[in-house]
Formats: structure tokens, sequence, C-alpha cells
């Protein structure tokens, strides 16, 4: 984890850093069409020896300007470079490489997930994130629609293309971290398990696979537990795999009880941390003494990389501006916090789960 106490950057390097903040919103343009237009994926596909002006104008059928204009802030960027030894060559005859962060942009799946997510679901509404942040609501939302008050209610009506790229999002993150929490959450198989904020039905389909005993009620908003429905049918689990439609913050609203396991994968950072303790207070009515409550959820603190960490605390600004105006990726000790008001316990936590640094946490009600 990088120290955020320390302040040893030199004044040359944060004016750059500053002004790599100002250009932003154009540079994160230009890696788009870089992708968009198959620019960079030429010149990866050109190797060593790279690619003039010229060359990636016509096997892109673009014109030398366009190029050109790309190809010069990706230098700036980092994303292209030139090929050594080309250093005293002239404008038309220099030869763009790929470099390491262009790299990363084509071919690291982290890298696309999160770039195709702030494109296609949080680029034009961030423009309203100072006004999301005085009112406490998702101001950016209403690119999407002018009805919905969180973008949760608004999944299954988004575009396709947002869609797709905001479950990409959603999937890559928590499912990376499944294959190292199933073994933990299984050591002792739950009969009955309730998956609160259960979505497609991923993790439900997976533990009905893993273990032909039990059963799995999903408890999600209507929209994504008719979703969850189609899914579970298609796997052959329409049996095993039930459906509690609600919405998690209704006051009125009761959980169903006798669940031996309540999972939760990434489904509190969805809520403000009163709403976190809200939701609990409701798992705990519901809960037996003997029910594992398990977490899993990121936390921004906990990471083994300061990229990993500063993608959660961008993350938070997705929820202010288009999910729902006040949530975040937490600490662990504000997450913990929260649940333990509601009347538990942490029991135990395993960190540090998949190559993104999940946190599995196990909590009971507290004696």
């Amino acid at each position: 984890m990088p120290d955020y106490t320390q302040d040893k950057i030199r004044a040359v390097d944060a004016k750059f850093e500053a002004q790599k903040i100002a250009f932003a919103p154009l540079t994160f343009q230009a890696v788009r069409a870089l992708l968009e237009l198959g620019i960079l994926q030429k010149i990866s596909d050109a190797g060593d020896a790279g690619l003039t002006r010229e060359e990636a104008a016509e096997q892109t059928g673009l014109s030398l300007y366009g190029v050109g204009v790309l190809a010069e802030i990706a230098l700036g960027m980092n994303v292209l470079k030139l090929r050594p030894g080309d250093t005293s060559a002239t404008a038309d005859e220099e030869r763009f490489v790929l470099g390491k962060t262009g790299w990363f942009l084509l071919e690291d799946d982290m890298t696309r997930v999160n770039f195709n997510f702030t494109n296609d679901i949080c680029y034009q509404g961030a423009y309203d994130l100072a006004e999301s942040v005085r009112s406490g609501k998702p101001r950016g939302l209403p690119v999407f629609g002018e009805k919905w008050n969180t973008i949760y209610e608004a999944l299954s009506s988004l575009p396709e293309q947002a869609k797709k790229s905001w479950f990409e999002f959603d999937h890559f993150y928590s499912d990376i971290a499944f294959p190292e929490a199933f073994p933990i959450v299984f050591a002792d198989p739950p009969r009955r398990l309730f998956d609160i904020g259960g979505n497609t039905a991923k993790w439900a389909i997976r533990c009905c696979t893993h273990d032909p005993q039990v059963q799995v009620t999903i408890i999600d908003l209507p929209g994504q537990t008719a979703a969850a429905e189609k899914n579970a049918v298609a796997a052959g689990f329409g049996d095993r795999i039930d459906l509690f439609p609600c919405n998690v913050l209704d006051t009125v609203a009761k959980f169903p009880e006798g669940a031996d396991a309540v999972w939760m994968s990434q489904f509190l950072d969805c809520f403000s941390l009163e709403q976190v303790t809200a939701i609990l207070t409701k798992i705990h009515a519901s809960a037996k003494p003997a029910t594992d409550i398990w977490v899993l959820e990121p936390l921004w603190d906990m990471q083994r990389y300061e990229a990993a960490a500063y993608s959660l605390q961008a993350t938070s600004l997705y929820f202010t501006c288009m999910a729902n105006g006040n949530s975040k990726m937490y600490r662990f000790a504000e997450l913990t916090g929260a649940i333990e008001k509601a009347g538990f316990e942490l029991s135990c936590a395993h960190h540090g789960l998949g190559s993104n640094s999940y946190s599995l946490l196990r909590f009971r009600k507290r004696v």
C-alpha cells in the first residue's frame, strides 16, 4: 500500500501530474479513438519494426493528420514510443512502437474492463459529479433516463453496450475471487444459503453445481431476480434456486428466515454506511445464532498494489455520480464497524483473495 502521509514527489513531476489531470478527458478519448480506430492494434501487430504515420494511415484508412495527432499524444502518455535509433528521423520517417502502457490498454483484462466501464457508464455523467456531491444524489444518472433513482433500478433498461460493460465490470471484480472464496464458505457446507444481491445468479449456480444438497434463495430487486431466474432455469437448477424479489432498503420488507449462511458479494459497497447497518439489522432479525454472514468486498486499504487501491478509490466516484450518490468502496474498519453496529461480530477475515485482493469476512450474531 502507498504511504498517503508522505509528499515526496518533486515539484516538476507534480506539475506534470497536474497537467495529466487537466487534460484527462481529452487523453481518455484519445485512447478510446486509438483503440476504436484500430491504430493501437496495428502498431502492436507491427512488433519491433513499428509503423510510420503513413503506414498506420494506410492500414487503418485514416488521414495522416488523424493518425498524427493521436500518435503524438500517445507518445506523451507513454502509450506509444518511437523506435530506438529513430531519434534523428523526420516526422515522416519516425516509426511508432507499442509502449508498456499501450500493451496494458490492449491486453490487460482489468484495464479493459475499467476503461469500457468508465466510457460506457461513467463518462458523460461524471460532468455532474460536483452536483452529486452537493445533493447526495446521482446527478449523472439521467444520461440514461430521468425515471431512475439508482442505477440498479435501471440495469435491465440500459443500452446494450452500457449493460454489457456494467456486468463485465461487476463480474470481473467479484467472480475473480470466487475460486478462493468457495472452499472457505463450503468448508462447513450450508444446506440453505441466501444470496443477497444475487444479480445474474452466477454464485448461486456455482453453489448448486458444487453441492447437490444446497438450496439457494436469491434476494434482489425484481428486475434482477427475473434475470437470475432465467439463468437458474437454463442451468438446470430452477428447483433449487428460488427468488425473493424485494428492495432491501424497504423499511417494511422482511427477509426470510432459516438460512445457514448469508452471502453478499460486492453488495454492501452499493449502500451508505447507515444503510449497511440497516440491511444487516434486517439480516440479524432473520438469522439464527449459528448463521454465517459472509461478506466479499475489495477493501481499498487491503490492496497489494497502488494501482488496485487507486482503481477502487476511483470507483467510489461512480457510486457518487451514477449509482446512488451515497456509497463508496470502503476501508476495512469502516465497513466492519457498520456491520457490527447491527449486532454482529467479526469471527474471521481472509484477505488477499484473487488477483484483486478481495477480503472475505465472516460475521455471526454477537453473543
